[in-house]
């Protein structure tokens, strides 16, 4: 079947994620038909290289023989049993290569399903434990300004976006937020003071607030779903110090930039701090299936520790809780970093894309470009050097831009970012940046479409 059949019968019954699907009107879906490495391609015959990671969760390349065999052999002997009352090999391994590879002291894995459900996880967790002390009062959360960490209601209560929380505020619980270290607009020689002199209102806050606060929430080092907005890792050493000050949880959701996203397996290890919660998932399982996991302390679990007539269990489940297919290939993911040196690598590569990058920050239209490791960014902007006006739709006809040249990638407003498989080598990423210059230029020179994005003019991040 051809494309255009395919498009046809998803349009009569898919609603797609985070999708104004009216624009599907005049912007055609592209269906898959097969992946390969770095390449996507329909059935019409053209290929996409996906310079995103199919949102940020496949991190060694589609069609993996490697991990294609960890499932198929898990096949074999298990698909899935409920986790309660039940145990597996490869759940048990999984927790034991995490524990081995996180930040002294998360030695309990409590798995979900997805990004958001690990958030809810460790929000209840850390409510839950406060209360089971004797601190009921501790119930509130802090959040930084342009946060994302999901879209459940409590995720999204710790969200800062309003594209995506505003319509919702009626259902959601109030909650803190102080503003974002957020470097982006800086040299990089000025991100640390930057980021020390942000941390002032943080510090107000809990030292005014601290018996009512049961954790901090943040995204360490880069704030994905608000433009990659990028901060050192001075701010999470402070935060860490003042949380146990004030008593108060740390909570880090490195769902978007844990397992080697910014140059370290996680984030955290580049503040050498341990968060009290370390939410995972996209990565996890290298983009193969739904997992997540929170990551806690002996001393949170003790908490819970108790007779069940004490109702102080945490009952929380998820039915797909410890999937043994997603555990079997997440451990295989474990596996290639170690036997690869996969870090080492992704150093190489770190380099070799601030290398491309180099011709493309002379752009007139390209402004504010960072880098953490894995993840480069910039903004585009008009002749005066100013952010284009939200309707003109600029990100969206950059990502058309890019897949007719053969390049999958999703700018966040006027963000453009690329976020590649591990897997990318030199010459795709020189053939990445020609296209990222191509594409700059055409969607700059070009009128804009006149349509006005999913968003709001309030905000920067809505996506095509």
């Amino acid at each position: 079947m051809s494309n255009a059949s395919w498009v046809q019968r998803d349009l009569k019954h898919v609603w797609h994620p985070c999708t104004q699907m009216h624009d599907h009107e005049s912007l055609p879906l592209i269906p898959v038909a097969q992946a390969q490495g770095l390449w996507l391609s329909d059935f019409d015959g053209h290929r996409y290289m996906d310079a995103i990671s199919s949102w940020w969760v496949n991190i060694f390349g589609h069609n993996h023989p490697r991990l294609n065999l960890a499932l198929e052999t898990q096949l074999k002997s298990l698909g899935h049993i409920m986790l309660a009352g039940f145990t597996h090999r490869p759940i048990v391994e999984l927790s034991e290569r995490l524990v081995d590879l996180a930040p002294h002291s998360l030695t309990r894995c409590f798995y979900a399903d997805n990004g958001a459900s690990a958030i809810e996880v460790a929000l209840k967790m850390s409510m839950h434990a406060w209360h089971n002390l004797g601190f009921p009062e501790k119930h509130r959360f802090v959040a930084l300004q342009n946060s994302y960490h999901g879209e459940t209601l409590g995720a999204l209560s710790v969200t800062d976006i309003p594209l995506f929380s505003s319509t919702y505020a009626s259902l959601l619980t109030p909650q803190w937020r102080v503003p974002s270290p957020d470097c982006s607009h800086l040299p990089a020689s000025a991100w640390e003071a930057h980021s020390l002199q942000c941390f002032a209102a943080m510090e107000a806050l809990l030292s005014q607030e601290h018996l009512n606060i049961s954790a901090v929430i943040l995204e360490p080092l880069v704030q994905g779903a608000a433009g990659m907005r990028m901060y050192h890792p001075i701010y999470l050493q402070r935060l860490r110090e003042a949380c146990d000050r004030y008593h108060i949880h740390l909570i880090a959701d490195e769902i978007a930039v844990g397992f080697g996203r910014t140059g370290t397996m996680f984030a955290c290890e580049q503040a050498a701090i341990r968060p009290d919660f370390l939410c995972l998932s996209k990565a996890l399982t290298a983009g193969y299936l739904p997992m997540s996991v929170v990551l806690t302390t002996d001393d949170i679990y003790r908490c819970f520790y108790e007779r069940y007539d004490s109702l102080k269990g945490f009952m929380h489940s998820h039915s797909y809780t410890g999937n043994a297919l997603a555990a079997a290939v997440a451990l295989a993911s474990l596996d290639i970093f170690e036997e690869q040196k996969v870090l080492e690598q992704n150093q190489t590569k770190a380099g070799w894309i601030a290398q491309a990058a180099i011709p493309l920050a002379q752009q007139p239209h390209v402004a504010r470009l960072r880098q953490c490791g894995m993840i480069l960014a910039f903004d585009l902007v008009n002749e005066e050097g100013l952010p284009y006006d939200w309707r003109e739709r600029r990100g969206l006809a950059l990502h058309q831009a890019a897949l007719h040249r053969g390049v999958l990638l999703r700018p966040i407003g006027s963000t453009v970012y690329i976020m590649p498989p591990y897997i990318i080598q030199q010459d795709d990423i020189q053939h990445l940046f020609t296209v990222l210059q191509e594409s700059v230029e055409a969607c700059t020179l070009a009128p804009s479409s006149g349509l006005g994005h999913a968003g709001a003019p309030d905000t920067q991040v809505a996506l095509p």
